[in-house]
């Protein structure tokens, strides 16, 4: 049997195009699914929304704005899609490949998109007086992504521009497009969700950031999430920048088939070569956008002075490269580069200090989602009271505590002097570190009410605490299972640890700054 005519969605690449009477089956109204509902009727489109469940102040818009809403049970096919008879199908991040929905729409060979598609295709909305609309630097990666964003963003307004993150980071990139103002440039954070069905959009440039095991319950492998991160490079413009740590990225680049000229950069915390950046004596460098780059380079700011920042621990300074590294790429002075960073600060629960007391140091890292992540603050550090467990989302958790704990582990092995295991999914991480690390001292916060989880994994926390230490909450998984989200699990933390320490810390100070260490 031949599938449906997709000739119309193929050609329909402009805003200007004509979308009337396109009969659209949006799936999802958070956030991401309004935007794309509206977006949608203001072009007239003939859109049905289906989702199991939304907030009512989108559920009460949806026929405000001339779309209808279907409140359908997650798994099924509603009667009112089949009678749709959709020509798109445009779905919101958080619906799995397998979902039924969309294996539904497989089946009938409906195409499937998501919000960045879309976007990509109608940019053109608000162009400027040539008629150019904004170019997109789009970010992924496992970790840093936010951050890396927020950075290229500040230095690009530092320069003059006028640019917008958005995407992934909170602020749909169908609203940025919208705008009436307009842009010169969109930073767009990518997950790895939103790059699966997205297969159109020419950056001008692209970082992936690292790659590790993550939301493979979403994609079903590492591979596959991969692929979909690798997405980011194709159609690259300018650059292609890389993390040369990671060398999987830089065969994301190597296969990327990307728009004739444009260069690879790498980043890294090593001294860079001719189109790197990179860090020498404590200063990080550009070695890629100058003349004479095969035999100097342009500083563009030191370690000590991020430390001063709050910048200074290693993975935030491979970020702020990779933000440079993109900023510079779309011509941005080092003179602005720097004025950024001066004037920098990181988003709560990103390595946050709380407060220091008896000598004991308490970080909030709640956003450190991932094992990668928790690595990454982990070595930090040099010792440790460790906050580990959540939600794991498929990820294997066994090499994260190898590395960290074993005896004959590698890179953070040694930091960690004790740990508190919180989360529904104790057991993986337990199990982990008796396997590894038998003799370290394991505490177990057996209270499953959010109520309780924070107050006692302090109270374990501060026992096991020696002056000198760092008592960091990184979990290494999401945080779902007890808390609303990672901000709730780290506001509950710094809670915990300011009534623990009686509200008022006599030497409260912020700690040496986590460096660069050889």
């Amino acid at each position: 049997m031949s599938g449906p005519d997709t000739s119309r969605t193929d050609a329909l690449t402009s805003w200007h195009h004509d979308w009337s009477g396109l009969r659209v089956a949006v799936l999802g109204l958070g956030m991401t699914g309004f935007s794309v509902a509206d977006t949608l009727t203001e072009l007239r489109a003939d859109v049905l929304v289906i989702a199991p469940d939304a907030k009512q102040e989108y559920a009460d818009l949806i026929p405000v704005i001339g779309a209808r809403f279907e409140r359908t049970p997650a798994g099924t096919v509603p009667d009112a899609l089949l009678a749709h008879d959709p020509e798109l199908v445009v779905a919101s991040p958080g619906y799995h490949p397998d979902d039924p929905l969309l294996l539904w729409a497989a089946e009938r060979g409906i195409p499937v998109w998501g919000d960045v598609e879309l976007a990509w295709r109608l940019r053109d909305k608000v162009t400027d007086a040539a008629g150019k609309p904004a170019d997109w630097i789009a970010v992924t990666g496992t970790n840093g992504k936010t951050t890396t964003v927020q950075l290229t963003a500040s230095m690009l307004l530092a320069a003059g521009h006028r640019v917008a993150p958005c995407g992934n980071i909170g602020i749909p990139v169908l609203d940025a497009i919208r705008d009436p103002e307009g842009f010169d440039v969109l930073v767009v954070e990518l997950s790895s969700y939103q790059l699966h069905s997205t297969s159109s959009m020419s950056p001008y440039s692209s970082v992936v950031l690292n790659v590790a095991e993550d939301h493979l319950d979403w994609h079903g492998s590492f591979e596959a999430y991969a692929a979909a991160k690798a997405r980011v490079y194709a159609r690259t413009q300018v650059a292609c920048v890389y993390n040369k740590a990671d060398a999987l990225t830089m065969t994301m680049v190597e296969e990327a088939e990307v728009i004739e000229g444009a260069r690879a950069i790498g980043f890294d915390l090593g001294i860079p070569g001719p189109s790197d950046f990179g860090v020498v004596d404590g200063i990080l460098c550009d070695r890629a956008f100058l003349e004479e780059r095969r035999d100097s380079a342009l500083e563009i700011a030191t370690v000590d002075e991020l430390a001063q920042r709050g910048l200074g621990a290693p993975h935030t300074v491979a970020d702020v490269l990779a933000a440079a590294a993109l900023a510079r790429s779309y011509g941005v002075s080092v003179e602005a580069v720097r004025a950024a960073l001066a004037g920098f600060s990181l988003d709560r629960h990103r390595i946050e200090h709380v407060v220091t007391a008896g000598g004991v140091t308490w970080v909030d890292d709640s956003k450190a989602t991932n094992p990668h992540a928790a690595e990454a603050s982990i070595k930090a550090y040099p010792s440790i009271v460790w906050i580990v467990g959540g939600l794991l989302k498929g990820v294997d958790i066994d090499p994260l505590v190898r590395a960290s704990l074993a005896v004959d582990g590698s890179g953070s092995a040694g930091r960690v002097r004790a740990a508190v295991v919180i989360g529904v999914e104790r057991h993986e991480v337990l199990e982990a570190i008796r396997r590894h690390a038998p003799a370290l001292p394991l505490f177990e916060v057996d209270h499953d009410e959010t109520e309780d989880v924070m107050s006692a994994a302090v109270a374990l926390a501060a026992a096991a605490a020696q002056p000198g230490d760092v008592v960091l909450l990184a979990p290494a998984a999401a945080s779902m299972d007890q808390f609303v989200d990672y901000a709730d699990r780290g506001n509950r933390f710094a809670e915990a640890v300011r009534k623990h320490v009686g509200g008022i810390a006599g030497d409260d100070t912020l700690p040496d700054s986590p460096r660069i260490r050889p």
